[in-house]
């Protein structure tokens, strides 16, 4: 949301992808001209009203960025800071487009080294329309390339379950070992590999 037709423009952030045992985890930062209609919390749309929204989300904003952290970096960082490394790039894309005053960032814990102040929100991604709008730019860029890794490592299962730790997800590791898309240092990938 802004304070006017320039501005302050104040950024809306939210991830997706903290959870799965494969593919990146996927940050978007918002800058909205005004609420979009229909747009709340992407794990209160379903698959098909997210895709609805994704396009009107992009050509409605102000500015919009994507940010990202690989399963390697994953590996390397841990999730939590992969999650804010992915945040930080977000948001310094959309900073790039415009002067962002603030971001609001879901969740408890902002990332460092921001190109603007920034604040945590709890719950923002249902009080807050422009992280809401994140949150759906998120999910459906994680879920449209988890689609994409199905086709480059079929038999995963990654289309349906996106990575996320389901039974058939768990059985795919156990017949066929980790693909460079899995995160070895969660727990359940580790322990199929032997660690």
């Amino acid at each position: 949301m802004t304070g006017g037709a320039g501005g302050p423009w104040v950024a809306g952030v939210d991830e997706a992808g903290r959870g799965p045992w494969a593919g990146p985890v996927v940050a978007a930062a918002v800058v909205l001209h005004a609420p979009i209609p229909g747009v709340t919390d992407s794990k209160r749309l379903t698959a098909r009203a997210r895709e609805r929204a994704a396009p009107l989300i992009r050509e409605g904003a102000a500015a919009w960025a994507l940010g990202r952290a690989e399963a390697e970096e994953i590996d390397a960082l841990n999730i939590r800071q992969a999650t804010l490394l992915a945040m930080r790039r977000a948001v310094a894309g959309v900073s790039a487009s415009l002067p962002v005053a603030e971001a609001r960032v879901d969740g408890r814990e902002v990332p460092r080294e921001l190109p603007c102040p920034a604040r945590a929100v709890v719950g923002g991604d249902a009080a807050e329309p422009a992280i809401a709008a994140a949150s759906v730019l998120a999910k459906t860029q994680r879920d449209a390339e988890m689609v994409a890794l199905d086709e480059l490592y079929p038999g995963y299962g990654f289309a349906q379950h996106k990575g996320y730790g389901t039974a058939a997800h768990r059985q795919a590791l156990e017949a066929r070992g980790a693909c460079p898309v899995h995160r070895r240092s969660f727990a359940p990938v580790r322990r199929v590999l032997g660690g």
